[in-house]
Protein backbone atom coordinates (compact mmCIF):
# COMPACT_ATOMS: atom_id res chain seq x y z
CA UNK A 1 0.00 0.00 0.00
CA UNK A 2 1.36 3.42 -1.29
CA UNK A 3 0.22 6.78 -0.47
CA UNK A 4 0.99 7.82 -4.15
CA UNK A 5 -1.19 9.60 -6.54
CA UNK A 6 -0.89 8.59 -10.23
CA UNK A 7 -1.11 10.97 -13.07
CA UNK A 8 -1.68 9.80 -16.82
CA UNK A 9 1.66 9.72 -18.67
CA UNK A 10 0.60 11.89 -21.71
CA UNK A 11 -2.08 14.79 -20.26
CA UNK A 12 -0.43 14.73 -16.64
CA UNK A 13 -4.07 14.78 -15.17
CA UNK A 14 -4.96 12.80 -12.09
CA UNK A 15 -5.87 9.05 -12.49
CA UNK A 16 -7.19 6.63 -9.72
CA UNK A 17 -6.01 3.72 -8.34
CA UNK A 18 -6.82 0.83 -9.18
CA UNK A 19 -6.28 -2.62 -7.39
CA UNK A 20 -4.30 -5.49 -9.47
CA UNK A 21 -3.02 -8.79 -8.49
CA UNK A 22 -0.13 -10.85 -9.16
CA UNK A 23 0.76 -14.68 -7.67
CA UNK A 24 3.98 -14.69 -5.74
CA UNK A 25 5.21 -18.44 -3.41
CA UNK A 26 1.56 -19.61 -4.20
CA UNK A 27 -0.48 -16.45 -2.70
CA UNK A 28 -2.15 -14.00 -5.00
CA UNK A 29 -0.50 -10.55 -3.83
CA UNK A 30 -2.06 -7.20 -4.25
CA UNK A 31 -0.46 -4.21 -6.34
CA UNK A 32 -1.34 -0.66 -6.39
CA UNK A 33 -1.28 0.65 -10.34
CA UNK A 34 -2.40 3.56 -12.12
CA UNK A 35 -5.93 3.15 -13.63
CA UNK A 36 -7.43 4.38 -16.86
CA UNK A 37 -7.57 8.09 -18.00
CA UNK A 38 -10.56 9.80 -18.13
CA UNK A 39 -9.63 12.95 -19.55
CA UNK A 40 -11.99 12.87 -23.13
CA UNK A 41 -9.11 15.07 -24.98
CA UNK A 42 -6.43 13.19 -23.46
CA UNK A 43 -4.78 10.32 -26.56
CA UNK A 44 -4.86 7.58 -24.29
CA UNK A 45 -8.50 8.26 -22.93
CA UNK A 46 -10.40 4.83 -22.62
CA UNK A 47 -14.33 4.78 -21.64
CA UNK A 48 -15.98 2.52 -19.41
CA UNK A 49 -16.74 0.06 -22.14
CA UNK A 50 -13.66 -0.03 -23.63
CA UNK A 51 -11.85 -1.65 -20.16
CA UNK A 52 -11.00 -5.13 -20.24
CA UNK A 53 -13.41 -7.49 -19.15
CA UNK A 54 -13.69 -9.37 -15.79
CA UNK A 55 -12.83 -13.28 -15.83
CA UNK A 56 -15.72 -15.57 -16.07
CA UNK A 57 -16.04 -17.20 -12.11
CA UNK A 58 -16.77 -21.06 -12.61
CA UNK A 59 -19.50 -22.46 -10.08
CA UNK A 60 -17.68 -24.91 -7.79
CA UNK A 61 -18.54 -28.72 -8.49
CA UNK A 62 -21.59 -29.99 -5.97
CA UNK A 63 -19.85 -32.10 -3.37
CA UNK A 64 -21.08 -35.65 -3.98
CA UNK A 65 -21.16 -37.80 -0.70
CA UNK A 66 -20.57 -41.80 -1.11
CA UNK A 67 -21.26 -44.22 0.99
Amino acid sequence: MGTDEYVCSACGQPVATVVKRHKTLGAWVPVWVPGPCRNPECKTYAEEAEEEPRAAVRPEAPVTKKI
